[in-house]
């Protein structure tokens, strides 16, 4: 069978993989919790208008790990660029707004709240990121905290690139969320 999501990167056997994709119904319906695949295979935008509104809060985080140098010019604010948690935290505030014209199935939403943290960690000389996204109304806000710690990730990137090459974002993450048809989740 040929799979509509193509073929699995080298390293994958091809009977693992085509466990995980998806399996046409024929119902027009999605497939077992892939709700932006219809019966066909193809994407679609869910239809959320007979949702009920409810409180809806997510909590996401991430690492960025700088390496010694870069961690040293952050933490003294010495970076060309300016301050870089500040920087960062106003840009993931504004990513987590911008979603919806990232991910193109993400609904667009009224936000209520937007929280991004950003802390230091000399053990391993990175960034901790934490973004919280709200909303009352018919979809989840998961996205959009994913989406302002992503685009925090980045811009610490993006204002330390110059001292340093060797940068990562790791460990893009739901940790909680509140609210909606399928009710609370943690991580932990």
């Amino acid at each position: 069978m040929k799979s509509i999501f193509g073929e699995p990167p080298d390293g994958f056997s091809s009977s693992a993989s085509q466990e995980s994709h998806f399996i046409p119904t024929g119902s027009g319906e999605s497939h077992q919790g892939l709700s932006h695949v219809d019966g066909s295979g193809q994407a679609r935008m869910v239809d959320v208008s007979s949702k009920e509104d409810s409180k809806r809060v997510a909590v996401a985080a991430c690492k960025v790990l700088l390496g010694q140098k870069a961690f040293h010019l952050v933490a003294s604010n010495q970076v060309a660029k300016g301050d870089v948690l500040n920087v960062a935290k106003i840009a993931g505030i504004n990513g987590a707004k911008q979603t919806s014209s990232l991910i193109p199935l993400c609904h667009n939403i009224s936000l209520t709240h937007i929280r991004v943290d950003l802390a230091l960690n000399e053990k391993d000389f990175s960034v901790e990121i934490e973004g919280e996204a709200a909303t009352t109304g018919k979809t989840g806000v998961e996205m959009e905290a994913m989406t302002a710690v992503a685009v925090a990730g980045l811009t610490v990137y993006d204002m330390c690139k110059a001292a340093s090459k060797d940068i990562s974002i790791t460990e893009i993450h739901l940790e909680r969320k509140t609210g909606g048809k399928s009710g609370d989740w943690s991580r932990r």
